[in-house]
C-alpha cells in the first residue's frame, strides 16, 4: 500500500502514509522483546539444560510455572500441564490416553521439546524403541516422554526459584 502512495501528492495520501506508519510501529515493538528473551532466559533458568529446550520454550515454561512451590509435588505439575495419563480399559487391556485438561501452553512447550528429543537425542531413541517393543504406540511413547520431561522441568524449576519466605530481590528493568 505504501508503494502505491509514494509520490502521490495531497493531504489524504500523507495521512494514509502516517496511518500506515503508526500501524506498523506496534508490530515492530511487539517483536523487540523476542530478541531479549534468549539472554534473559539463559541467565535465569536451568530449564534450558533440558535437551531440546530452546529459549522461547523455556520462557513459556518459566511463565506458566511461576511460583513452582504452589504445586505439592511433581505429580501436581503433571496434572496442571495435562501430561497425566488417564486410564482406559478397552477389551480387558489396561491402557492410558492423553489428558486434554490442564495448561495447553505448557503442554505445547513440552510437546515441542519431546519432538526435538525424538529427532535428535540418541537416548530417546533407545527409550522409544524399548517402549515400542513393549507394544506401545508412537503417541503413547511421546506421552511417556512428556511425562518424564515434566518431571525434569519440575526439578529444574525447584532449583531455579527460591523457597517461599526467603529474602528475594525484585529486579526491575
Amino acid at each position: 500500500m505504501e508503494l502505491r502512495l509514494e509520490g502521490v501528492p495531497g493531504l489524504e495520501a500523507r495521512l494514509f502514509r502516517e496511518l500506515i506508519g503508526r500501524c506498523r510501529k506496534p508490530t515492530t515493538r511487539i517483536g523487540e522483546p523476542r530478541a531479549e528473551i534468549p539472554d534473559l532466559v539463559t541467565r535465569r533458568s536451568p530449564v534450558l539444560a533440558v535437551h531440546g529446550c530452546g529459549a522461547l520454550s523455556a520462557a513459556k515454561i518459566i511463565g506458566e510455572t511461576a511460583g513452582i512451590q504452589r504445586f505439592r509435588s511433581k505429580d501436581a505439575l503433571v496434572r496442571h500441564n495435562g501430561t497425566a495419563p488417564i486410564p482406559v480399559w478397552p477389551a480387558s487391556q489396561v491402557r492410558h490416553r492423553l489428558n486434554r485438561a490442564g495448561s495447553r501452553q505448557l503442554n505445547a512447550a513440552l510437546h515441542r521439546i519431546a519432538l526435538t528429543q525424538a529427532r535428535h537425542d540418541p537416548n530417546f531413541r533407545v527409550y522409544f524403541d524399548r517402549l515400542r517393543a513393549a507394544g506401545n504406540t508412537t503417541t503413547e511413547a511421546i506421552r511417556y516422554l512428556k511425562r518424564r520431561l515434566s518431571d525434569a522441568v519440575y526439578r529444574a524449576r525447584l532449583a531455579d526459584e527460591p523457597a517461599p519466605g526467603s529474602a528475594t530481590r525484585l529486579l526491575v528493568a
